[in-house]
Protein backbone atom coordinates (compact mmCIF):
# COMPACT_ATOMS: atom_id res chain seq x y z
CA UNK A 1 0.00 0.00 0.00
CA UNK A 2 2.73 2.50 0.44
CA UNK A 3 3.07 4.23 -3.39
CA UNK A 4 -0.69 4.54 -2.39
CA UNK A 5 0.08 6.84 0.74
CA UNK A 6 1.97 9.54 -1.30
CA UNK A 7 -0.34 13.23 -1.64
CA UNK A 8 -2.03 12.37 2.00
CA UNK A 9 -3.17 9.33 1.42
CA UNK A 10 -4.78 10.46 -2.50
CA UNK A 11 -2.11 7.94 -4.34
CA UNK A 12 0.32 9.43 -7.52
CA UNK A 13 -0.95 12.22 -9.23
CA UNK A 14 -2.29 11.07 -12.85
CA UNK A 15 0.39 13.01 -15.18
CA UNK A 16 -1.13 11.64 -18.25
CA UNK A 17 -4.87 11.82 -18.75
CA UNK A 18 -4.95 11.59 -22.57
CA UNK A 19 -7.35 14.05 -22.44
CA UNK A 20 -10.33 11.93 -20.80
CA UNK A 21 -9.58 13.85 -17.55
CA UNK A 22 -9.23 17.24 -16.39
CA UNK A 23 -7.01 19.99 -14.80
CA UNK A 24 -4.86 18.57 -11.86
CA UNK A 25 -6.77 16.63 -9.34
CA UNK A 26 -6.44 13.25 -10.50
CA UNK A 27 -5.04 11.05 -8.64
CA UNK A 28 -4.75 7.04 -8.72
CA UNK A 29 -6.25 6.66 -5.12
CA UNK A 30 -6.61 2.82 -3.63
CA UNK A 31 -10.26 2.31 -2.51
CA UNK A 32 -9.45 1.02 0.79
CA UNK A 33 -7.34 4.16 1.92
CA UNK A 34 -10.33 6.12 3.26
CA UNK A 35 -9.23 6.40 6.33
CA UNK A 36 -5.93 7.72 5.39
CA UNK A 37 -7.82 10.76 3.65
CA UNK A 38 -10.82 11.24 6.09
CA UNK A 39 -8.19 11.74 8.94
CA UNK A 40 -6.36 14.09 6.57
CA UNK A 41 -9.20 15.94 6.01
CA UNK A 42 -10.18 16.51 9.63
CA UNK A 43 -6.67 17.59 10.65
CA UNK A 44 -7.42 20.38 8.57
CA UNK A 45 -11.44 20.64 9.77
CA UNK A 46 -11.52 24.17 10.85
CA UNK A 47 -13.41 23.64 14.02
CA UNK A 48 -11.30 21.19 15.30
CA UNK A 49 -10.62 22.50 19.58
CA UNK A 50 -7.87 21.21 21.72
CA UNK A 51 -10.54 21.28 24.62
CA UNK A 52 -12.43 17.88 24.54
CA UNK A 53 -15.08 19.12 27.10
CA UNK A 54 -16.07 21.68 24.09
CA UNK A 55 -16.08 19.21 21.27
CA UNK A 56 -19.59 18.04 20.25
CA UNK A 57 -17.48 14.62 18.86
CA UNK A 58 -15.05 12.56 19.23
CA UNK A 59 -12.55 11.58 16.13
CA UNK A 60 -10.59 8.15 16.72
CA UNK A 61 -8.20 8.36 13.97
CA UNK A 62 -7.11 4.40 13.83
CA UNK A 63 -6.68 2.97 11.00
CA UNK A 64 -9.04 0.02 11.32
CA UNK A 65 -8.75 -0.80 7.74
CA UNK A 66 -5.43 -0.85 6.98
CA UNK A 67 -5.31 -3.09 10.46
CA UNK A 68 -6.86 -5.60 9.62
CA UNK A 69 -6.41 -6.14 6.14
CA UNK A 70 -2.52 -7.43 7.65
CA UNK A 71 -4.26 -10.20 9.52
CA UNK A 72 -7.76 -10.90 7.92
CA UNK A 73 -6.42 -14.23 6.11
CA UNK A 74 -4.46 -15.13 9.19
CA UNK A 75 -5.96 -17.76 11.29
CA UNK A 76 -5.01 -17.07 15.21
CA UNK A 77 -7.72 -15.04 16.34
CA UNK A 78 -5.64 -13.29 18.81
CA UNK A 79 -3.48 -11.65 16.01
CA UNK A 80 -6.42 -10.95 14.12
CA UNK A 81 -8.16 -9.31 17.43
CA UNK A 82 -5.02 -7.63 19.39
CA UNK A 83 -5.37 -4.22 17.79
CA UNK A 84 -8.79 -3.41 18.15
CA UNK A 85 -8.38 -4.49 22.02
CA UNK A 86 -5.56 -2.24 22.65
CA UNK A 87 -7.24 0.62 20.90
CA UNK A 88 -10.73 -0.08 22.91
CA UNK A 89 -9.20 -0.84 26.74
CA UNK A 90 -6.85 2.35 25.64
CA UNK A 91 -9.94 4.37 24.90
CA UNK A 92 -11.72 3.55 27.83
CA UNK A 93 -9.51 4.86 30.33
CA UNK A 94 -9.15 8.46 29.22
CA UNK A 95 -11.58 11.19 30.47
CA UNK A 96 -13.26 11.41 27.26
CA UNK A 97 -14.80 8.47 27.25
CA UNK A 98 -16.70 8.90 30.76
CA UNK A 99 -18.51 11.98 29.49
CA UNK A 100 -20.77 9.77 27.19
CA UNK A 101 -19.26 6.03 27.47
CA UNK A 102 -18.30 6.80 24.00
CA UNK A 103 -21.42 7.45 22.34
CA UNK A 104 -19.72 10.62 20.98
CA UNK A 105 -16.88 8.68 19.71
CA UNK A 106 -16.54 7.61 15.64
CA UNK A 107 -13.59 6.22 13.49
CA UNK A 108 -13.18 5.53 9.85
CA UNK A 109 -12.74 2.47 8.04
CA UNK A 110 -11.41 2.27 4.47
CA UNK A 111 -13.05 -1.35 4.49
CA UNK A 112 -16.66 -2.84 4.45
CA UNK A 113 -18.16 -2.81 8.10
CA UNK A 114 -18.26 -6.96 8.02
CA UNK A 115 -14.82 -7.21 7.88
CA UNK A 116 -15.00 -6.14 11.66
CA UNK A 117 -17.96 -8.12 12.75
CA UNK A 118 -16.84 -11.71 13.19
CA UNK A 119 -19.68 -13.02 15.14
CA UNK A 120 -18.13 -16.94 16.04
CA UNK A 121 -14.79 -17.06 17.61
CA UNK A 122 -13.73 -20.08 14.75
CA UNK A 123 -11.09 -19.95 12.60
CA UNK A 124 -13.45 -20.30 9.81
CA UNK A 125 -15.50 -17.14 10.34
CA UNK A 126 -14.19 -14.04 8.54
CA UNK A 127 -12.59 -10.75 10.37
CA UNK A 128 -12.03 -9.25 13.56
CA UNK A 129 -14.79 -9.25 16.58
CA UNK A 130 -13.43 -5.31 16.42
CA UNK A 131 -17.25 -4.22 16.32
CA UNK A 132 -19.16 -6.64 18.58
CA UNK A 133 -16.42 -5.75 21.67
CA UNK A 134 -18.88 -4.03 24.27
CA UNK A 135 -17.18 -0.76 24.45
CA UNK A 136 -16.63 -0.32 20.05
CA UNK A 137 -20.24 -1.19 20.20
CA UNK A 138 -20.68 2.71 21.71
CA UNK A 139 -19.00 4.11 19.43
CA UNK A 140 -19.94 5.10 16.08
CA UNK A 141 -17.96 3.72 12.41
CA UNK A 142 -18.06 5.33 9.27
CA UNK A 143 -17.26 2.50 6.04
CA UNK A 144 -17.84 2.55 2.81
CA UNK A 145 -20.44 -0.17 2.84
CA UNK A 146 -22.24 -0.46 6.40
CA UNK A 147 -23.46 -3.74 8.25
CA UNK A 148 -26.88 -4.34 9.42
CA UNK A 149 -26.00 -2.63 12.84
CA UNK A 150 -27.43 1.06 13.35
CA UNK A 151 -23.90 2.01 14.59
CA UNK A 152 -22.72 1.34 11.66
CA UNK A 153 -22.91 4.21 8.69
CA UNK A 154 -21.85 3.61 4.74
CA UNK A 155 -20.04 6.99 3.15
CA UNK A 156 -19.01 7.08 -0.34
CA UNK A 157 -15.65 5.20 -1.49
CA UNK A 158 -13.00 7.46 -2.34
CA UNK A 159 -13.13 8.09 -5.80
CA UNK A 160 -9.74 9.33 -8.43
CA UNK A 161 -11.32 13.07 -8.50
CA UNK A 162 -9.87 15.62 -5.16
CA UNK A 163 -10.44 19.23 -6.22
CA UNK A 164 -9.01 21.70 -5.11
CA UNK A 165 -10.91 24.32 -5.42
CA UNK A 166 -14.61 24.71 -6.66
CA UNK A 167 -13.68 26.32 -10.13
CA UNK A 168 -12.54 22.18 -10.99
CA UNK A 169 -15.45 20.87 -9.51
CA UNK A 170 -18.00 23.18 -11.90
CA UNK A 171 -15.41 22.52 -15.10
CA UNK A 172 -15.64 18.75 -14.35
CA UNK A 173 -19.61 18.57 -14.42
CA UNK A 174 -19.49 20.88 -17.53
CA UNK A 175 -17.44 18.60 -19.40
CA UNK A 176 -19.37 15.35 -18.93
CA UNK A 177 -22.60 17.11 -19.63
CA UNK A 178 -21.56 17.34 -23.04
CA UNK A 179 -19.49 14.06 -23.64
CA UNK A 180 -20.86 11.68 -26.42
CA UNK A 181 -21.89 8.35 -25.20
CA UNK A 182 -21.85 5.82 -27.20
CA UNK A 183 -22.23 2.76 -25.38
CA UNK A 184 -26.36 2.19 -24.30
CA UNK A 185 -24.93 0.55 -21.10
CA UNK A 186 -21.51 -0.68 -20.21
CA UNK A 187 -20.25 -3.17 -17.20
CA UNK A 188 -16.44 -2.96 -15.60
CA UNK A 189 -15.65 -6.12 -13.30
CA UNK A 190 -14.54 -9.55 -12.92
CA UNK A 191 -17.08 -12.63 -12.97
CA UNK A 192 -17.45 -14.49 -9.02
CA UNK A 193 -17.23 -18.16 -10.58
CA UNK A 194 -16.92 -19.19 -6.96
CA UNK A 195 -19.80 -18.00 -5.90
CA UNK A 196 -23.01 -19.57 -6.94
CA UNK A 197 -25.73 -16.95 -6.88
CA UNK A 198 -23.87 -14.44 -8.21
CA UNK A 199 -25.32 -12.51 -11.39
CA UNK A 200 -21.95 -11.01 -12.24
CA UNK A 201 -21.97 -14.03 -14.94
CA UNK A 202 -25.20 -13.41 -16.49
CA UNK A 203 -24.72 -9.29 -16.23
CA UNK A 204 -21.41 -10.42 -18.06
CA UNK A 205 -23.56 -12.74 -20.42
CA UNK A 206 -25.15 -10.36 -21.43
CA UNK A 207 -22.70 -7.67 -21.99
CA UNK A 208 -21.11 -9.71 -24.22
CA UNK A 209 -24.26 -10.13 -26.28
CA UNK A 210 -25.01 -7.42 -27.09
CA UNK A 211 -23.24 -4.94 -29.55
CA UNK A 212 -24.97 -1.77 -27.02
CA UNK A 213 -22.95 -2.84 -24.00
CA UNK A 214 -19.61 -2.36 -23.71
CA UNK A 215 -17.42 -5.21 -20.95
CA UNK A 216 -14.11 -3.89 -18.95
CA UNK A 217 -12.74 -7.19 -17.86
CA UNK A 218 -11.20 -6.86 -14.83
CA UNK A 219 -9.99 -10.58 -13.94
CA UNK A 220 -6.21 -11.64 -14.12
CA UNK A 221 -7.18 -12.58 -17.81
CA UNK A 222 -8.13 -9.13 -18.51
CA UNK A 223 -4.56 -7.55 -18.44
CA UNK A 224 -4.51 -4.04 -16.31
CA UNK A 225 -7.55 -3.21 -18.32
CA UNK A 226 -8.71 -1.86 -14.70
CA UNK A 227 -5.62 -1.06 -13.01
CA UNK A 228 -5.59 2.47 -14.77
CA UNK A 229 -8.23 5.01 -13.68
CA UNK A 230 -7.79 6.48 -17.07
CA UNK A 231 -9.41 2.99 -18.77
CA UNK A 232 -12.21 2.98 -16.30
CA UNK A 233 -13.44 6.62 -16.85
CA UNK A 234 -13.20 6.63 -20.62
CA UNK A 235 -15.57 4.01 -21.11
CA UNK A 236 -17.74 5.09 -18.56
CA UNK A 237 -17.48 8.96 -19.85
CA UNK A 238 -18.86 7.09 -23.20
CA UNK A 239 -22.05 4.82 -21.22
CA UNK A 240 -25.24 5.76 -20.87
CA UNK A 241 -25.93 3.23 -18.15
CA UNK A 242 -23.17 1.53 -15.42
CA UNK A 243 -24.25 -2.01 -14.73
CA UNK A 244 -23.43 -2.02 -10.60
CA UNK A 245 -24.13 -6.07 -9.72
CA UNK A 246 -22.90 -7.01 -6.48
CA UNK A 247 -19.83 -8.60 -6.30
CA UNK A 248 -17.91 -9.71 -3.36
CA UNK A 249 -20.47 -7.46 -1.12
CA UNK A 250 -23.11 -5.69 -1.55
CA UNK A 251 -21.14 -2.39 -2.63
CA UNK A 252 -18.63 -1.41 -5.30
CA UNK A 253 -16.14 1.37 -5.94
CA UNK A 254 -17.49 1.40 -9.12
CA UNK A 255 -20.88 3.33 -7.92
CA UNK A 256 -18.82 6.24 -7.50
CA UNK A 257 -16.82 5.76 -10.48
CA UNK A 258 -20.10 6.02 -12.33
CA UNK A 259 -21.65 8.76 -11.01
CA UNK A 260 -18.55 10.82 -11.20
CA UNK A 261 -18.55 10.11 -15.53
CA UNK A 262 -22.36 10.95 -15.43
CA UNK A 263 -22.99 7.53 -16.39
CA UNK A 264 -26.15 6.43 -14.78
CA UNK A 265 -26.05 3.53 -12.52
CA UNK A 266 -28.47 0.71 -12.50
CA UNK A 267 -28.73 -1.94 -9.25
CA UNK A 268 -29.85 -4.96 -8.75
CA UNK A 269 -29.99 -5.69 -5.07
CA UNK A 270 -30.65 -2.49 -2.67
CA UNK A 271 -28.12 -3.49 -0.26
CA UNK A 272 -25.94 -2.36 -3.04
CA UNK A 273 -26.75 1.49 -2.76
CA UNK A 274 -30.49 2.26 -1.71
CA UNK A 275 -29.79 1.33 1.60
CA UNK A 276 -26.44 2.05 1.99
CA UNK A 277 -25.36 5.72 1.20
CA UNK A 278 -28.40 7.32 2.98
CA UNK A 279 -26.47 10.74 4.08
CA UNK A 280 -24.92 11.14 0.27
CA UNK A 281 -27.30 9.43 -2.10
CA UNK A 282 -30.96 10.74 -2.74
CA UNK A 283 -34.10 9.04 -0.94
CA UNK A 284 -36.04 9.34 -4.19
CA UNK A 285 -34.04 6.77 -5.88
CA UNK A 286 -36.00 6.78 -9.31
CA UNK A 287 -34.22 10.55 -9.52
CA UNK A 288 -30.76 9.06 -10.26
CA UNK A 289 -30.35 5.14 -10.86
CA UNK A 290 -32.59 2.39 -12.63
CA UNK A 291 -33.25 -0.89 -10.29
CA UNK A 292 -33.84 -4.07 -11.63
CA UNK A 293 -34.80 -6.54 -9.43
CA UNK A 294 -33.21 -9.87 -9.23
CA UNK A 295 -32.07 -12.07 -5.85
CA UNK A 296 -29.93 -14.82 -7.33
CA UNK A 297 -28.87 -16.08 -10.73
CA UNK A 298 -31.63 -18.43 -10.77
CA UNK A 299 -34.13 -15.88 -10.78
CA UNK A 300 -32.18 -14.12 -13.96
CA UNK A 301 -35.56 -13.34 -16.13
CA UNK A 302 -34.71 -10.44 -17.68
CA UNK A 303 -33.28 -8.70 -20.04
CA UNK A 304 -31.36 -5.49 -19.44
CA UNK A 305 -30.75 -3.91 -22.84
CA UNK A 306 -34.77 -4.42 -23.55
CA UNK A 307 -35.29 -3.30 -19.88
CA UNK A 308 -33.02 0.16 -20.68
CA UNK A 309 -34.33 0.80 -23.76
CA UNK A 310 -37.35 0.86 -22.51
CA UNK A 311 -36.52 4.20 -20.81
CA UNK A 312 -37.24 7.08 -22.59
CA UNK A 313 -35.13 9.84 -23.76
CA UNK A 314 -36.24 12.22 -21.13
CA UNK A 315 -36.31 10.04 -18.03
CA UNK A 316 -32.77 9.33 -19.44
CA UNK A 317 -31.78 12.96 -19.84
CA UNK A 318 -33.26 14.00 -16.23
CA UNK A 319 -31.38 10.80 -14.36
CA UNK A 320 -28.15 11.88 -15.81
CA UNK A 321 -28.70 15.46 -14.53
CA UNK A 322 -29.52 14.25 -11.18
CA UNK A 323 -26.50 12.35 -11.41
CA UNK A 324 -23.75 15.15 -12.91
CA UNK A 325 -25.71 17.16 -9.74
CA UNK A 326 -24.31 14.33 -7.15
CA UNK A 327 -21.20 14.74 -8.06
CA UNK A 328 -19.64 17.51 -5.52
CA UNK A 329 -21.27 15.00 -2.54
CA UNK A 330 -19.47 11.95 -3.32
CA UNK A 331 -16.19 12.78 -3.70
CA UNK A 332 -13.35 14.14 -1.09
CA UNK A 333 -11.55 17.28 -1.73
CA UNK A 334 -7.85 17.62 -1.69
CA UNK A 335 -6.77 17.82 1.92
CA UNK A 336 -3.84 20.51 0.78
CA UNK A 337 -6.49 22.98 0.03
CA UNK A 338 -9.82 23.62 0.83
CA UNK A 339 -13.26 24.19 -1.29
CA UNK A 340 -15.50 27.50 -0.52
CA UNK A 341 -19.00 26.94 -1.04
CA UNK A 342 -18.71 22.94 -2.38
CA UNK A 343 -19.94 20.61 0.56
CA UNK A 344 -18.00 17.24 -0.59
CA UNK A 345 -18.34 13.36 0.97
CA UNK A 346 -16.21 14.66 4.40
CA UNK A 347 -18.46 17.67 4.95
CA UNK A 348 -21.90 15.61 4.60
CA UNK A 349 -20.07 12.50 6.42
CA UNK A 350 -19.24 15.19 9.80
CA UNK A 351 -22.65 17.12 9.61
CA UNK A 352 -24.46 13.68 10.02
CA UNK A 353 -22.32 12.43 12.94
CA UNK A 354 -22.16 15.83 14.75
CA UNK A 355 -26.83 15.40 14.11
CA UNK A 356 -26.49 11.94 15.35
CA UNK A 357 -24.54 12.87 18.73
CA UNK A 358 -26.50 15.50 19.16
CA UNK A 359 -29.91 13.35 19.11
CA UNK A 360 -28.15 11.14 21.73
CA UNK A 361 -27.89 14.13 23.67
CA UNK A 362 -31.37 15.12 23.71
CA UNK A 363 -31.95 11.73 24.61
CA UNK A 364 -30.15 11.65 27.88
CA UNK A 365 -31.38 15.28 28.64
CA UNK A 366 -34.84 14.10 28.46
CA UNK A 367 -33.84 11.27 31.06
CA UNK A 368 -33.96 8.51 28.15
CA UNK A 369 -31.68 5.18 27.83
CA UNK A 370 -29.27 6.22 25.15
CA UNK A 371 -28.15 2.95 24.90
CA UNK A 372 -31.68 1.69 23.57
CA UNK A 373 -31.47 1.41 19.80
CA UNK A 374 -27.47 2.79 19.57
CA UNK A 375 -26.25 -0.43 18.18
CA UNK A 376 -29.29 -2.49 17.36
CA UNK A 377 -29.44 -4.74 14.28
CA UNK A 378 -31.39 -3.49 11.27
CA UNK A 379 -31.87 -6.32 8.29
CA UNK A 380 -33.83 -4.40 6.62
CA UNK A 381 -30.59 -3.23 4.62
CA UNK A 382 -30.46 -5.90 2.91
CA UNK A 383 -34.04 -7.52 2.40
CA UNK A 384 -36.11 -7.15 -1.03
CA UNK A 385 -39.08 -4.68 -0.62
CA UNK A 386 -41.47 -3.60 -2.94
CA UNK A 387 -40.62 -0.19 -1.55
CA UNK A 388 -37.26 -0.70 -4.20
CA UNK A 389 -39.39 -1.29 -6.82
Amino acid sequence: MCKYMVNLGLGPEIENSEGVLSNKSWFSTNQFLLEVIFHNRMNKYECLTTDSSLASAIFVPFYAGLDVSQVLWNSNLTVRDTSCKDLVHWLVRKPQWKKMWGRDHFLVAGRISWDFRRQFDNDSYWGSKFRFLPESQNMSMLSVESSSWKNDFAIPYPTYFHPSKDTEVYQWQSKIKGTTRQYLFTFAGAPRPDLEDSIRGKVIDECRSSNACKFVDCSSSGGNNCDKPVNIMRVFQSSVYCLQPTGDSYTRRSIFDSILSGCIPVFFHPGTAYSQYLWHLPKNRTKYSVYIPVRTVKEWDVNVEKVLLGISKEEESAMREEVIKLIPKIIYANPMSKLETTEDAFDLAIKSVLERVENVRKVIREGGDPSVGFADPDDYKYTFSDNYT
